[in-house]
C-alpha cells in the first residue's frame, strides 16, 4: 500500500509505501507533465507510516518547504524539504511561501450544518507576522526524592536525534522556481519546532542510534539500474518459459548467452554479447538439443562449452564455434549417461576443469569426468528430490538440500554418503542452497510452513544443530534464486516471475542479514544470472553485473555502490578477487584427492585499476578540479572581441 500526502502550498506530494525503504517527492502541475519526480529518497528502515507536519511548524529560515516524519519499527525519522537558496538563514523568501491555511476554525459544527460555506482565513509564514504565543504559567511540580544509595538525582530523559540514523540517495529536479532536495543532515533540522530534542553531542546521538538500529553496512544503499539500451538484446521470440524450478532459466558467461526456446527438438539460443540490437525476424541457427531442455550451464573454464541436460536422463556436452552460431549444432562433444530417470540440475566444479555433478529423479547425485565422459562418483542417501546443490569455494565439499525436509554436505572423494546431515525448510515447494562466508555457512533458500519464503543459515561444520539464523522475506510460490559475491559477502536473490531484487549483506555473526535496497524491474523477469567480477566498471563502482532475461529482451542490470568521490579506487571495495576463470588443478588430478587442497589463485585489485600512490591520488584530484574549473592559460573570452581604436 502505497501513503499519498500532498501539499497545496508547493504542490509537492509524497509517496511512501508500506514496507519499503524509499520515499519519493513529485511536483504536481496542471500542465504536461503533470507529475515530475524531484527526489528519492532512500531510508535505513523500512516505513510504517508517514505523517505531514503543519506548515506553521516548519523552519522558514532554512528554506524548509515540507517536512514529513517516517514511522519505522524501532522510531520516528523526520525527513526535511529544502529549497537551496543564497541567503538562506538571513531572509524570509516569499515566492517559496504564500499564505497558508490558519489553525483558527472559520465557523463552528452547527453553522456548517446550516449552511455555512467560510473558508479558514490563511495566514502568512513570515516570523515578524507569527503571533507570539503566551507561556503556559508554570505548575509547582513535586519536588523529586533523592535515590536511597548515593544521594544523586534521576536523570533527565532525553529524546534522541533520530536523523543521524538514515541517508538519501535524492536527485534535485527542477521545481518552478528553485530545486526541493531532501535534507537529513544534522543541521538541517537544528532549530526546528516540531518537538525533536537534540541530543548532548553528536557522539552519544551516534552511539544511541547505532545501538538501536544495529549494525550499519556500506552496501545498504546499493542502487540496481538497467544499463543503457544500447547494450540490450531485443526481439527475442519463442522462450521457452516452463523450464523446471531447479533450472535457473538460462545462462551467461563473459562472451554469450544460452536461452533455452520452446522450439520443438529441445532448441538452444546462443547469443553473442558483443553482437546487441534487435535480432532479424528470420530464424536463428540454435544448438538442437533433440529432447527437452530441464538445465543448461557454461563451463567456467571455457567459454565455448556448453552442458545441457535433458528430460532422456542425459547430458549432452556443446562445443561453440569461435564467433558464435553460424549454422545449426546437432552432433554434441560428449553424451554422458548413466542416470536411470529425467535429471534435475548440473553444476561445474568450480577448481577442476572437466568436472560436473548432476542430480535426478532417482535420487542420485553423479560426478561426471568431461575428459574421459565417464562417470566417476555415485553419491546417495537422498530420500525425495534434489532441490539445489552447490560445491564449497574451496572445491573439497558438496551441499545438498532436498525435499525430505534434509540439508546434507557430502566429501565426493572420501564417502557416498554425506558426512554431515540436518534439518531443512519446511517447505516443500523448492530450495536453493549457496555457501557464504568464507565457507563457513550455508544459505538455504526455501519456504516455511505458511508457504512464506525464508533464508536460513546453516553452520557448515554442525548441520545437525539447525539453522542459526533466518529472515523471512515475503509470500510468493516462486522459489529465489541466490547470487554470492565472495568479495563484498552480498548475496542478490530473486525468483522466475518476480519483479524485485532482494538484496543482503552476509555476516558471519549476528545480526547474520543486513538488508540493503531492493531493486525493482519494470515487468515480470524470467530470469537473472551474473556475469564474472571482472565485468564491473569500478569507475562507477559496481560490484556486481547481472543479465536480465524478460519474454522480449536480455538487459544488464549493473548494481553500484553510491560513493561521492569516484575519482579514487575503491578499494574497500575491492579487495583480491578469486581467479574464477582459470582452473586450478584437472577433474583427473582432484579425483586423486591430493594431501594439499590446491590453492586458487587470486587476482589483486589492480586488476581493476592501475594502484595509485597517495601522490597519484593527489595529483589525479587536482587534474580533476582544474578540468572542471578550465585552463587557467587559455585567453580570456573577452580577448578575442573586435573593439575600437584608441584614437577612436
Amino acid at each position: 500500500m502505497v501513503i499519498p500526502l500532498f501539499d497545496d502550498d508547493t504542490g509537492l506530494l509524497i509517496l511512501a509505501g508500506m514496507g519499503d525503504t524509499v520515499v519519493d517527492c513529485f511536483e504536481v502541475s496542471a500542465s504536461e507533465p503533470f507529475l515530475s519526480q524531484v527526489s528519492h529518497c532512500l531510508t535505513d528502515t523500512s516505513t510504517r507510516g508517514v505523517a505531514m507536519v503543519p506548515k506553521v511548524a516548519l523552519d522558514v529560515m532554512s528554506c524548509e518547504v515540507m517536512r514529513v516524519l517516517q514511522l519505522t519499527d524501532s522510531c520516528i525519522v523526520p525527513i526535511s524539504y529544502q529549497v537551496p537558496r543564497k541567503h538562506s538563514g538571513q531572509e524570509f523568501h516569499d515566492d517559496i511561501y504564500p499564505n497558508t491555511v490558519g489553525t483558527t476554525p472559520a465557523m463552528s459544527a452547527e453553522e456548517w450544518w446550516k449552511g455555512g460555506n467560510k473558508q479558514v482565513e490563511k495566514v502568512s509564514l513570515h516570523p515578524d507576522k507569527q503571533p507570539k504565543q503566551k507561556a503556559p504559567p508554570a505548575k509547582q511540580m513535586p519536588a523529586k526524592k533523592e535515590l536511597a544509595s548515593g544521594g544523586s538525582k534521576e536523570p533527565p530523559t532525553v529524546l534522541q536525534d533520530p536523523t543521524r540514523g538514515c541517508s538519501t540517495s535524492s536527485s534535485p529536479l527542477s521545481s518552478p522556481s528553485s530545486s526541493a532536495v531532501p535534507s537529513r543532515s544534522p543541521s538541517s533540522t537544528s532549530g526546528l519546532s516540531s518537538g525533536f530534542l537534540h541530543s548532548p553531542s553528536p557522539s552519544q546521538s551516534a552511539k544511541a542510534i547505532q545501538s538501536m538500529m544495529g549494525p550499519t553496512s556500506k552496501f545498504r544503499h546499493i542502487q540496481g539500474a538497467v544499463m543503457h539500451r544500447d547494450t540490450h538484446i531485443t526481439n527475442l521470440r519463442g522462450l521457452n518459459l516452463t523450464t523446471p524450478g531447479e533450472c535457473d532459466g538460462f545462462c551467461v558467461n563473459r562472451q554469450r548467452v544460452a536461452v533455452p526456446l520452446a522450439i520443438s527438438g529441445g532448441q538452444i539460443g546462443i547469443f553473442e554479447r558483443s553482437q546487441p540490437g534487435r535480432l532479424p525476424e528470420t530464424a536463428l541457427s540454435t544448438i538442437q538439443n533433440s529432447v527437452n531442455v530441464v538445465d543448461l550451464s557454461w563451463d567456467p573454464f571455457d567459454t565455448h562449452r556448453l552442458a545441457v541436460a535433458g528430460d532422456d536422463a542425459k547430458i549432452r556436452v556443446w562445443q561453440v564455434p569461435e564467433g558464435g552460431l553460424k549454422e545449426t549444432l546437432t552432433e554434441p562433444e560428449v553424451i554422458l549417461q548413466g542416470h536411470t530417470e529425467k535429471i534435475y540440475s548440473i553444476k561445474f566444479h568450480p577448481l577442476a576443469s572437466g568436472l560436473l555433478v548432476s542430480s535426478s529423479y532417482d535420487l542420485t547425485v553423479r560426478l561426471w569426468n568431461l575428459e574421459s565422459g565417464e562417470q566417476v562418483k555415485l553419491l546417495s542417501g537422498h530420500q525425495e528430490q534434489v532441490f539445489g546443490m552447490a560445491w564449497s569455494p574451496d572445491g573439497k565439499l558438496l551441499a545438498t538440500v532436498c525435499k525430505d525436509g534434509k540439508v546434507r554436505i557430502y566429501d565426493p572423494r572420501k564417502s557416498t554418503a554425506p558426512v554431515q546431515e540436518g534439518p531443512g525448510p519446511e517447505g516443500q515447494r523448492g530450495a536453493r542452497v549457496v555457501w557464504v562466508c568464507e565457507g563457513k555457512y550455508l544459505l538455504v533458500s526455501g519456504f516455511d510452513s505458511r508457504s512464506e519464503r525464508v533464508l536460513y543459515l546453516y553452520s557448515a561444520d554442525s548441520l545437525s544443530s539447525g539453522a542459526v539464523a533466518s529472515t523471512s522475506i515475503d509470500i510468493s510460490p516462486s522459489t529465489l534464486i541466490p547470487f554470492y559475491d565472495p568479495d563484498t559477502s552480498v548475496v542478490i536473490l530473486t525468483a522466475k516471475g518476480d519483479t524485485r531484487v532482494h538484496i543482503y549483506e552476509m555476516f558471519p555473526e549476528e545480526p547474520y542479514f543486513i538488508e540493503c535496497s531492493s531493486f525493482n524491474s519494470p515487468e515480470p523477469h524470467k530470469g537473472l544470472a551474473f556475469l564474472p567480477k571482472t565485468e564491473c566498471n569500478v569507475r562507477d563502482v559496481e560490484i556486481a553485473v547481472g543479465l536480465l532475461l524478460t519474454k522480449t529482451t536480455i538487459e544488464p542490470v549493473a548494481f553500484r555502490v553510491p560513493r561521492v568521490k569516484k575519482e579514487f579506487f575503491q578499494d574497500d571495495v575491492y579487495t583480491d578477487t578469486a581467479v574464477c576463470w582459470e582452473p586450478a588443478l584437472t577433474a583427473s588430478a582432484w579425483l586423486e584427492a591430493p594431501k594439499e587442497a590446491p590453492v586458487r589463485k587470486y587476482l589483486p585489485s589492480s586488476v581493476y585499476l592501475e594502484e595509485k600512490t597517495d601522490e597519484q591520488k593527489k595529483e589525479e584530484l587536482l587534474s580533476a578540479m582544474v578540468a572542471k574549473l578550465g585552463n587557467m592559460d587559455d585567453p580570456l573570452p573577452q580577448a578575442s572581441f573586435e573593439g575600437v581604436d584608441e584614437d577612436e
